[in-house]
């Protein structure tokens, strides 16, 4: 693969050689007709892969997505904040060619608001992620009774899906894609409210069956160590896992189980689907008004949107 920005030269510098080549072979009748076909293929083909190259995954354009959550403040269900961070979603997935879609309903008295961007055809697979943060920070040794910022816990699983509203590929994946942004996960436990009420929403409201759903959830530790979570479906565990090996990536994503976790994949098992919890559960700063942006790496981020472009793009073609 070959970055564009550097190689623009290069291939300027190529084509005008074998076109000069080709021009010079045909007035001498030394240019079969095939090998002209073939040249001719190599001079159109060499810009589309250069297109492609831009197209990869960027752990640092993912960083910026946390920074731009996190300049809003802390973004609890049903506060302005919030309702900005869900315009910024819908902003970005529809400057990428994403249908847009909004589940909005209310719960205990406050609006909930569930974002969907669709793209493709085929197959249903859900990435999802919450884009909401706690209001209190019940972990916190210091004071308990502020809101976090929620730099990992919510805008890192958003900005890995983000990014990758960018740059995915679905013209020969086969697959349509719910990139799915839940609202009102993290006020579990607080005022009588359970856990993951978007995800639990958008699940009991279907209109397609999906093949597979994968929940990203605080994976932007700088410290990243991301073990098999017990509520996630194995045989989807096992092949995400695998591809991060294939990446390289063996040493953060480790195929052991360590926690179950009750988070936004949990409705849709509930439904007997196929549902996986990518989750960095050993960070230290989970609910706490130290979940900040410096505590989150471009480097993690980047690791866990390579392999669900990978998956997506690769393991769905026909």
């Amino acid at each position: 693969m070959f970055s564009c920005s550097q190689n623009n030269l290069a291939y300027s510098t190529r084509a005008n050689f074998l076109s000069g080549r080709m021009k010079w072979a045909m007035r001498r009748g030394a240019f079969p007709f095939w090998r002209m076909i073939g040249v001719l293929l190599l001079i159109v083909l060499l810009p589309t892969a250069c297109v492609r190259s831009e197209k990869q995954f960027d752990g640092q354009k993912a960083y910026q997505h946390v920074l731009n959550q996190c300049a809003f403040g802390p973004r609890p269900v049903g506060s302005e904040e919030s309702r900005q961070t869900g315009d910024y979603i819908i902003t970005e997935l529809q400057k990428w060619g994403w249908v847009t879609e909004v589940q909005e309903f209310t719960y205990q008295g406050v609006q909930v608001r569930n974002i969907i961007g669709a793209q493709g055809r085929g197959p249903l697979i859900i990435l999802g992620a919450h884009y909401d943060t706690r209001p209190i920070a019940d972990r916190d040794p210091v004071d308990i009774n502020r809101p976090i910022l929620g730099a990992n816990d919510g805008a890192s699983g958003v900005a890995v899906l983000l990014e990758l509203a960018r740059v995915l590929d679905l013209s020969r994946a086969g697959v349509q894609v719910w990139l799915a942004f839940f609202d009102a996960e993290d006020l579990g436990n607080i005022h009588g409210w359970p856990f993951s009420v978007g995800a639990s929403y958008m699940a009991q409201h279907l209109s397609v069956r999906p093949k597979a759903v994968v929940v990203v959830d605080m994976v932007g530790d700088s410290e990243q160590e991301i073990f098999w979570e017990r509520n996630s479906d194995e045989p989807l565990l096992k092949t995400l896992w695998a591809i991060a090996a294939d990446l390289g990536y063996e040493s953060y994503f480790i195929p052991q189980y360590r926690y179950a976790i009750i988070d936004d994949h949990l409705p849709f098992r509930q439904q007997g689907l196929a549902a996986v919890d990518i989750i960095d559960f050993d960070y230290p700063y989970w609910h706490t008004t130290e979940d900040t942006p410096d505590k989150v790496s471009a480097e993690s981020l980047l690791r866990v949107g390579r392999v669900l472009e990978t998956w997506i793009e690769e393991h769905h073609s026909p």
